[in-house]
């Protein structure tokens, strides 16, 4: 191989991508130029530096030069471990390694600024289109932001005059500048807000991560959670505890629901927020730009970190808060209580960071008298409001089994609070309850329950009545349909109960007048009349019989068959007949019972 001629290339950088070398140049500068650093300030903020690492160590660097004290790369590393935050700089070698960039720092951070602007107009562009395509847009409304970005983009540029107090002065906002702030965006109801921090806590048990994993689906899928306001957006769970039980929850959800639960995504183990793959958290989580991330649990995420110490547990919240900045996201943080009291575990400085503290607990020993409470602890910017409860529903998973056989389940919340709004009549919606409280065949399909529209005279389109059978189907397949007796509407008429038959849960008792109903009336009716109960389907018969022989028809009035002796339809006797058409004269058989006879004709025989 000695005629072999080597190649030379170019090694790899391994202190990460060039594009940060402005910022490496400017924190270099300062460490071999320190009286450099006042004119930096008049040029930069520090959240200028698109690195977190370079964001900590510029505050290291600047409150050693406050203090008179060196800002060499020693000085700076000492300082780093006194506040245990060496690592989350990037660690001894990289510190070290700064030292080497030196230069002219005012140039270079007039680069680092230049970036920073870019990435401010990027973040401006994505907030309009954000806006614009928002469920809720208006024309205009992102015009807003376009003014506040102007407004400190002025404001900026006129603290570059290298005085550290210009540049001070130049951030202070008069009371009518308060109006270009962007306020407080919803994205649960008055509860949860987007760009914020927020903590639901509770002790262990007691159904944090139902309450939590049920907000998720809500606002992944864009439903209403429970009668609130939902803004629907991407959901990152992080799964620090408790990750093999989140599956079986998730499928229950879903069953329940009957639907997917889309724009959910789990990391199904933590990441320490004192360590450096935090970082690159924060980083992934941007470019992701998630409208909620979930940390499940607090504890999980800030292993060895003394949770009675406020300086600790205040670096944990920061690290927090770093993901919360970059993404904008509303952050919900997932915390115990402690042994006694209503009370976060541990230090209690982490609450005052907070926006919101949501607080759960539970009552009851099993699934059929447990009741789930969510409080409301705190709300920062909004009045407090009461308190949310909830059941528990039993849901089995499909096609699961324990092994001894038994079904595989799970829970889910139902409101204990919150009714439906009754539904716009003419939607699909509303057609769903019609057809529910006139208690029509879950099976019937688009023809059939078109053919009782017209019969009934409600007029609809034909896609909107195949929508409504189509919700009817598709709750029925996920074990959803209601139960003629024990779930009506709330606001059903009682005589509807009362008058179906004895074996359909109906009573014997005379009923009062029938009260007027928003159903529509009955063809040829009084207005205002409750439909009656539509005739089973009609079974296939030999003889091509309709409906008199069906079992449901047991409580018609009318004469009876002679051969038979059960009651005909009414129609049927009103042309002259005195039988059922599909009756054996010879045998007394019925066309539901066909064998109805033949013992005693063939004894005979």
């Amino acid at each position: 191989m000695d005629n072999v001629r080597h190649i030379p290339h170019q090694p790899a950088d391994e202190d990460g991508p060039e594009q940060y070398d402005a910022e490496r140049y400017v924190l270099g500068g300062c460490m071999h130029q320190p009286k450099q650093i006042p004119a930096i300030r008049g040029i930069l903020n520090r959240t200028d530096f698109a690195l977190p690492a370079h964001e900590l160590i510029w505050d290291v660097l600047g409150h050693l030069y406050d203090q008179g004290e060196p800002v060499n790369p020693i000085a700076l590393r000492i300082e780093l471990e006194k506040r245990q935050e060496l690592r989350r700089a990037g660690g001894l070698g990289y510190v070290a390694q700064l030292g080497n960039y030196g230069g002219d720092p005012d140039y270079y951070a007039q680069e680092v600024r230049r970036r920073a602007d870019l990435r401010s107009e990027a973040e401006l562009g994505r907030r309009i289109v954000q806006q614009a395509t928002a469920p809720d847009a208006e024309p205009g409304r992102a015009v807003t932001f376009i003014d506040d970005y102007l407004k400190r983009q002025s404001e900026r540029a006129a603290g570059r005059s290298g005085d550290p107090a210009d540049a001070l002065l130049a951030e202070l906002l008069d009371a009518t500048s308060l109006d270009n702030m962007p306020a407080l965006e919803p994205l649960v109801g008055d509860l949860l807000h987007l760009d914020s921090l927020a903590r639901i806590i509770g002790p262990s048990g007691h159904m944090k991560s139902f309450v939590t994993i049920d907000l998720a689906g809500h606002v992944g899928t864009g439903m209403r959670w429970h009668g609130h306001y939902v803004r629907q957006g991407t959901v990152v769970y992080l799964v620090a505890e408790g990750a093999r039980g989140i599956r079986k929850r998730v499928r229950a959800w879903e069953k329940h629901y009957g639907l997917k639960m889309d724009n959910v995504l789990f990391l199904p183990r933590p990441v320490q927020a004192m360590g450096p793959e935090w970082d690159t958290l924060i980083e992934a989580m941007r470019r992701l730009q998630p409208q909620m991330i979930v940390i499940d649990t607090q504890a999980r995420v800030s292993v060895g970190v003394e949770e009675n110490s406020n300086t600790e547990v205040g670096v944990v919240i920061e690290r927090i808060e770093e993901l919360r900045r970059a993404t904008e996201a509303c952050v919900l943080v997932i915390h115990h209580t402690g042994h006694v009291g209503e009370h976060g575990r541990g230090a209690s400085s982490a609450k005052g960071a907070l926006q919101s503290e949501l607080h759960v607990s539970k009552k009851g020993d099993n699934a059929k008298n447990i009741v789930v409470t969510v409080k409301v602890g705190k709300q920062k910017d909004d009045e407090e409001s009461g308190d949310i409860q909830f059941g528990l529903k039993v849901v089995t998973l499909d096609g699961e089994a324990k092994p001894d056989g038994r079904p595989v389940t799970s829970v889910v919340l139902e409101s204990l609070d919150h009714r439906p709004a009754d539904e716009v009549k003419g939607t699909p919606e509303w057609l769903v309850r019609v057809l529910d409280r006139a208690q029509v065949p879950l099976t019937w399909g688009s023809p059939r329950v078109i053919k009782w529209c017209t019969e009934y005279k409600i007029q609809m389109r034909k896609d909107k009545i195949e929508e409504a059978v189509r919700i009817r189907k598709r709750r029925d397949s996920f074990d959803e349909a209601p139960d003629a007796r024990n779930d009506l509407p709330p606001d059903l008429p009682r005589d509807l109960e009362s008058d179906l038959p004895r074996d359909q849960g109906g009573s014997s008792n005379n009923t009062p007048e029938t009260p007027r109903s928003d159903l529509p009336p009955n063809p040829g009716g009084p207005p205002g009349d409750v439909p009656p109960r539509p005739p089973s389907p009609r079974p296939a018969s030999k003889a091509g019989g309709g409906t008199e022989g069906d079992p449901g028809e047991q409580g018609t009035t009318g004469p009876l068959c002679t051969i038979c002796d059960r009651p005909i339809n009414s129609d049927w006797a009103n042309r002259g007949y005195n039988t059922h058409l599909g009756c054996d004269p010879a045998t007394g058989s019925h066309p539901d019972r066909p064998h109805h006879g033949t013992d005693e004709h063939h004894g005979a025989a």
